[in-house]
């Protein structure tokens, strides 16, 4: 079992758009509504691949409920924590291009005790699990450090997690250790604090994770690929997508596809891959099926070229 835990989950809207023109009424040939999420998602597309999953995430208010019923209509268990606050609701514009538009509200803000609650629940449902994934932005109300009591909590009791979050919730979880953790291109930019214009800066980049503490780094590249980096060795993946219909949840899918592969080595981050190819094809925030990946078309290589240019240098 894969338990996911989203300390600032969301009700997202998304509207597929022809163009975002500012000032203008905008028809929508699209609308969606999902539950929200980095580790919603990974539920989500862990649930699509028939595995069973656990999603601990706070709800409050109606926007909170609809998540719940969302998700467990999609054949995942929830294991809510109420608090008093309302789930936050977000949207997203995406235009046939494959540019997106994002709005994300802040979100409630957690008291002392909504915090430790999420704490236990956490705790509580850990037992039965293979992997613990922690996942997105913190809100109001936990402090830096809270990625990094999950995880040394969790692996006081014996359960691999994986992380996928930024800024000083990362850089704080990391001296814990964390079994895996999954940053994109701007965010392991700003892990490391340089910019990043090629993949062998992604990969050094990802090293200096490691030193920080991670015992193995997803690094999610866009449309360049995807890059591991951990104690064995390093591989790059790629595959070949034709159009873009929306990244949302892309890097969610691709760690749901690793850790459902087991979590380590190059044939992991095959799925991986494979995942997070199959997700930008699809609308919104779907997540994809095993009917929906093509594992042939996925290439890995522990050769990696250093010298070639990222397609969006980061800064």
């Amino acid at each position: 079992m894969i338990l996911t835990v989203t300390p600032n989950p969301s009700l997202d809207r998304t509207y597929e758009v022809p163009a975002l023109d500012r000032g203008e009424v905008i028809r929508a040939t699209g609308e969606r509504v999902d539950p929200g999420g980095k580790g919603v998602n990974v539920s989500r597309a862990v649930a699509a691949a028939g595995r069973r999953t656990v999603a601990v995430l706070p709800l409050g208010g109606a926007p909170g409920a609809l998540v719940a019923d969302l998700l467990q209509a999609q054949g995942i268990d929830v294991a809510p924590v109420p608090v008093a606050g309302a789930t936050r609701s977000n949207i997203a514009l995406a235009e046939t291009d494959g540019v997106l538009t994002k709005i994300n509200a802040p979100g409630p803000e957690l008291t002392p005790a909504e915090r430790e609650a999420l704490l236990d629940a956490v705790r509580t449902q850990a037992r039965a699990a293979d992997w613990i994934a922690c996942c997105g932005s913190l809100p109001r109300g936990l402090a830096a450090t809270w990625y990094a009591d999950v995880v040394t909590r969790a692996h006081a009791d014996g359960t691999r997690i994986a992380l996928d979050t930024s800024g000083p919730a990362l850089l704080e979880a990391v001296r814990a250790r964390p079994d895996v953790v999954k940053p994109n291109a701007d965010e392991l930019a700003q892990a490391v604090g340089r910019p990043l214009t090629t993949l062998g800066d992604a990969l050094k980049a990802a090293g200096r994770l490691r030193e920080l503490g991670a015992r193995s780094v997803l690094a999610s590249l866009g449309a360049d690929g995807q890059l591991l980096v951990d104690g064995t060795g390093a591989w790059f993946g790629t595959a070949p997508v034709d159009a873009v219909r929306s990244n949302v949840g892309a890097g969610d899918a691709s760690l749901a596809g690793f850790l459902i592969a087991g979590g380590q080595g190059p044939g992991a981050l095959a799925s991986a891959v494979a995942h997070g190819a199959a997700a930008v094809r699809l609308p919104g925030s779907v997540m994809p099926t095993p009917a929906d990946l093509d594992p042939p078309a996925v290439t890995v290589t522990a050769d990696i070229p250093a010298d070639r240019a990222l397609t969006e240098p980061t800064s």
